[in-house]
Parts: C-alpha cells; sequence; structure tokens
C-alpha cells in the first residue's frame, strides 16, 4: 500500500452518537450546551448544531434504545472535543455546568485550547 498523508485542511464534519434516550440528551446537548436542534426522526434520532450547519452531532437510538451504557473498558469512542470560538463563551458553558451540577471531571490548557473534561453519567445515557 502506498503512504498517503491526509491534506492539512481536513476536518471532521459530524458525528454521530448511540444513545439510549433522545430526550435526555437532548436536554444535555442542547438545553446545557447550547446545540440547536436541526432535525428530528419521530423519537429515534435528531440532528444537532451549531450555528446552522446540517449537523455537528447525529443522535440516534437505531440500535441502542433503553440500553445501558458501554462498559469502562470496551472499545468505543473515548473523547470528544467542542470547540468554543472564544474563552469567554467556554467560560458561559463552564457556568452553566456548575449551576446544573454537572460533574466535571478535570479540566487542562492544551496551548492550542483549553478544555473542560466531562463525564456523561449513567443517568444521562
Amino acid at each position: 500500500m502506498e503512504n498517503y498523508t491526509i491534506p492539512a485542511q481536513t476536518r471532521i464534519g459530524h458525528v454521530h452518537l448511540k444513545v439510549s434516550d433522545i430526550q435526555k440528551s437532548l436536554d444535555f446537548y442542547c438545553g446545557l450546551l447550547g446545540f440547536e436542534v436541526m432535525t428530528m426522526y419521530g423519537d429515534q434520532a435528531a440532528f444537532i448544531s451549531a450555528g446552522g450547519y446540517h449537523h455537528h452531532i447525529g443522535l440516534n437510538t437505531w440500535h441502542s434504545k433503553g440500553a445501558s451504557p458501554a462498559p469502562e473498558y470496551a472499545p468505543g469512542l473515548y473523547h470528544t472535543a467542542i470547540l468554543y470560538p472564544e474563552r469567554k463563551d467556554l467560560a458561559v458553558i463552564l457556568q452553566r455546568l456548575i449551576d446544573a451540577k454537572y460533574p466535571i471531571t478535570g479540566a487542562s490548557d492544551h496551548g492550542v485550547s483549553e478544555a473542560i473534561y466531562l463525564m456523561i453519567p449513567i443517568k444521562m445515557a
């Protein structure tokens, strides 16, 4: 196989997450973090975005409705980064998380971005 390097301008367009409960997921991503619902497919899927993009995150229960969270040591998505445009925007979300008593598991300054780490609690999964 020939060696290939992906172009530097490449970016992730969207991600789809299997969730057990659409409404609880919307409460988190839209109600707490501020994403907007772009499209709903009944009670099985929701497509949400920032700024009107067709969708940044797809949430669906096609194979996961009512399911328990995946075991901690199972393969799967480990991390998702949501990059807010300004530090003050991140501060607004941090305050919303604090006000909602949402569990924050850490924070870090990576030099190119600042991060707040969250785990989706079992009741949200």
